[in-house]
């Protein structure tokens, strides 16, 4: 049974509601979760949602079927919905480093992490600016790729949380080749995809047509993809951003590469919010598996019951998946059935 290690996410978000929604209603999930976060708010949002798992402190054996692992027990006036605070950043902060030591010392399998306030976490760890960048600097080979994974849609990302002024620069030809070849490896090994096709697109409109509105297309991510081709992928592209995304829903290809954050995020984002598709973040290209939902804290919800739990309940099931099918393959059994993901091996504390 793979064992996951959840991080709780912000206090004052709704972190703690959609983790115990999602599990209380994953009853066939092949996992064994524990959740790492406040003592006070596990406890109620699992009462809230029906989960029943025992609560222990971090320094306690954790048992078999799950568990609560309090780490923090803040002041009501640090965990009010909606209303983040100083502690509260630190604790998020804490939870993290809690799961992801769990993974790390092999009392865990894969990581799931719940939301943070990237501005929060940052008042207690300055730089900091979101989960992969502070698992990259964690994990050998401290290089990874950000990717949005759902039933329809596979999106990888060239760059992450980048401003958008600095985007081309960030966009080489050896950055292109990278995620590509990352993500083609991860559509084999975690999603089962046998021999994945790959998009790239393009970074200026209309790919650039034809170098009327910019020319990296050919001096950059045509040679990469070029590149990659000759590496025996099925990579294609530099195709134009507005129209590669109705192919690979229709089935054409399995991932596409975007090279900047809004350019992929935006179309997942929008098969979940309008095609009710719940997207999951994977990170591809390290050592663990790690995966999250596709939202944020979403304090404008934070304490009302009303946030969806299906994005985090898509999290949990393709963290089990990934586990379940890199453990197949470390022991050379049949893979788990085609589905989405990550995997572990030795990490830095």
């Amino acid at each position: 049974m793979v064992r996951l290690a959840i991080s709780m996410g912000d206090p004052s978000g709704v972190g703690a509601e959609v983790t115990a929604r999602a599990l209380a209603g994953l009853r066939r999930l092949p996992a064994v979760p524990y959740v790492y976060g406040d003592a006070a708010l596990l406890r109620r949002e699992a009462r809230r949602a029906g989960l029943r798992l025992p609560e222990v402190e971090p320094d306690e054996p954790l048992p078999p079927r799950g568990a609560l692992v309090r780490v923090t027990r803040l002041a009501a006036a640090d965990r009010r919905p909606g209303r983040p605070s100083p502690a509260g950043g630190a604790a998020q902060l804490r939870y993290l480093e809690a799961a992801f030591g769990a993974v790390a010392a092999g009392r865990a399998d894969a990581l799931c992490t719940a939301p943070v306030s990237k501005a929060q976490v940052a008042l207690a760890l300055p730089g900091f600016v979101g989960h992969t960048e502070w698992l990259e600097e964690r994990c050998p080979p401290g290089r990874s790729v950000m990717m949005l994974a759902s039933s329809r849609l596979r999106v990888a990302l060239v760059t992450n949380h980048l401003a958008l002024a600095r985007v081309p620069r960030a966009v080489t030809a050896a950055a292109v080749l990278r995620t590509v070849r990352t993500t083609a490896e991860a559509l084999r090994h975690d999603f089962g995809v046998r021999r994945p096709r790959v998009a790239v697109c393009a970074l200026n409109p209309h790919a650039g047509e034809g170098g009327a509105f910019g020319g990296e297309e050919a001096r950059v991510v045509g040679p990469a993809v070029a590149r990659a081709r000759r590496l025996g992928l099925a990579a294609s592209g530099p195709w134009p951003a507005d129209s590669i995304y109705a192919r690979a829903v229709a089935g054409e290809f399995d991932a596409v590469v975007a090279l900047y954050h809004d350019q992929g995020l935006v179309a997942a984002k929008l098969l979940d919010a309008v095609g009710g598709d719940p997207a999951v973040n994977v990170t591809l290209g390290l050592p663990l598996v790690r995966t999250s939902p596709d939202h944020g804290v979403a304090y404008d919800r934070a304490g009302r019951g009303t946030a969806s739990a299906a994005s985090m309940a898509a999290a949990l099931r393709l963290a089990a998946e990934i586990a379940q099918r890199r453990r197949a393959s470390l022991r050379g059994g049949a893979p788990a059935k085609p589905g989405r993901g990550g995997g572990a091996a030795p990490v830095r504390r």
